[in-house]
């Protein structure tokens, strides 16, 4: 998930092993809570498990997984947008006591100033400073070029630097 270049799976077990974690904790950062992250990463094994004897580069089937697990927390996002118009806004589960106390202020500052950046903005940063991607991996993967890349993540990182305070 580091953007190490390695073999690609032969299977979907091994593609499975090698990825659903970290899959689930990119999904975590984007949707909020830990068990939707889960159910969007099984969502977008299913839809790939479904396209596997179909599929003719088996070295395309991470960045396909990676691209259905962005895909579908557009999806949860969207559904809460509708929902919260509707009256009753989206609570993600209280995290508990000994995360929360593990848990500083300034990482809590932090997370708060992404999850408020416009979702183009937290998907470029996700990839890039959590799965560690490049530029190209991360514009192949959300279906724009290396340029739209780069200036997305200067524009989330001086978004962020202003909403933390900090000069850049």
């Amino acid at each position: 998930m580091k953007g190490i270049v390695t073999t690609p799976p032969s299977t979907l077990s091994d593609l499975y092993r090698s990825h659903a974690a970290g899959l689930t904790r990119l999904a975590t950062l984007m949707v909020g809570d830990p068990v939707t992250a889960e159910d969007v990463v099984q969502d977008a094994f299913l839809g790939l498990h479904r396209k596997w004897a179909r599929l003719h580069d088996p070295a395309a089937a991470l960045t396909y997984v990676r691209s259905a697990v962005l895909n579908r927390c557009r999806s949860v996002l969207r559904r809460r947008a509708v929902a919260a118009r509707f009256g009753h806004a989206y609570e993600p589960p209280v995290w508990s006591a000994e995360s929360a106390a593990l848990i500083g202020e300034e990482r809590r500052e932090l997370l708060a100033a992404v999850a408020a950046l416009p979702r183009r903005q937290r998907e470029v940063l996700t990839l890039r400073y959590f799965c560690e991607l490049s530029e190209h991996e991360i514009a192949r993967i959300l279906g724009v070029s290396r340029g739209t890349v780069s200036s997305t993540a200067s524009r989330a990182m001086s978004t962020l630097a202003r909403a933390l305070g900090e000069e850049r």
